[in-house]
């Protein structure tokens, strides 16, 4: 985990560390794009000023910060904090990162922080996220580590909050909706017989968004291009107001030998998208 300064995000050094000489060939207007594009300066501001907070209470410090409204339907359907049993929460990813933001603040709130986010290892770089994180890079030097870490997420006696994705929400046809869910939840939640909690979080990125995302999905596939903007689409977000909406737990013993791993986590899917349609 790093250190907070009043720089905590340096695109300088992060093109020098990525580059080394290289970075002397890249163009001065590209450098100051990159630094708006990613909000450096609003991000290192809000990194300082909150820099005596961590877990969640960072979490609700970055909802206030973004002035989200959040409206929670079925709270009811949270577990009981007392039952003794430990639940993997799984949710749609509309935004890629307030939503995480949020559910995390909710989740973090009602079981006095007892629970683990599975992210990709470049949110461990915001040191407040950090303690709440067990980092995953499946693409970079800790993909040989990604089981392993799973392993170590739902052998804990934290509750575990998944984005099943993986990535955010693309758009195809006019629909905005995650991408296929991978069995991990799935799989891991029966041997450790956890239930399944749905949640549906509410929210969308811009249009510009959904194309460069379609674009680079189809043609850079190696490079998600869009991830670049996703601070940009936070900051487009700032303001609004967000449907939260929570199902009932599904009993783990659900996912038995009739499908197959794969077919549980688009049943799931299926019933977190069901949920949207309540507050439409």
């Amino acid at each position: 985990m790093i250190d907070v300064t009043e720089k905590t995000i340096d695109i300088d050094k992060i093109l020098e560390s990525k580059m080394g000489a290289r970075k002397k060939y890249v163009p001065r207007p590209l450098v100051a794009w990159l630094k708006h594009i990613v909000h450096q300066d609003e991000v290192n501001d809000f990194l300082w000023r909150s820099k005596d907070k961590t877990g969640v209470e960072w979490l609700e410090e970055c909802v206030s910060y973004l002035d989200m409204t959040l409206k929670i339907h079925g709270a009811e359907n949270l577990p009981a904090t007392d039952d003794g049993r430990l639940y993997t929460f799984v949710s749609n990813h509309p935004l890629g990162g307030q939503d995480g933001v949020a559910l995390g603040a909710i989740i973090g709130r009602h079981y006095d922080g007892r629970f683990r986010y599975l992210v990709n290892d470049l949110l461990m770089n915001l040191p407040g996220l950090a303690p709440l994180c067990i980092p995953i890079n499946k693409t970079g030097n800790q993909s040989r580590n990604f089981p392993a870490m799973v392993e170590q997420g739902f052998k804990s006696d934290n509750h575990m909050l998944m984005f099943p994705a993986g990535i955010c929400s693309r758009r195809h046809n006019g629909t905005i909706r995650d991408i296929a869910w991978k069995k991990t939840f799935i799989t891991k939640s029966v041997e450790y017989q956890r239930d399944i909690v749905p949640i549906h979080f509410s929210g969308r990125n811009s249009d510009f968004f959904y194309r460069l995302a379609n674009f680079s999905d189809k043609y850079v596939r190696k490079v998600n291009i869009a991830m670049l903007f996703l601070a940009d689409e936070m900051y487009k977000n700032v303001h609004k107001t967000f449907d939260v909406t929570i199902g009932k737990p599904i009993p783990w013993q659900t996912f038995d030998k009739s499908r197959t791993p794969a077919q549980w986590a688009q049943y799931v899917k299926d019933i977190v998208y069901d949920l949207q349609q309540t507050h439409q």
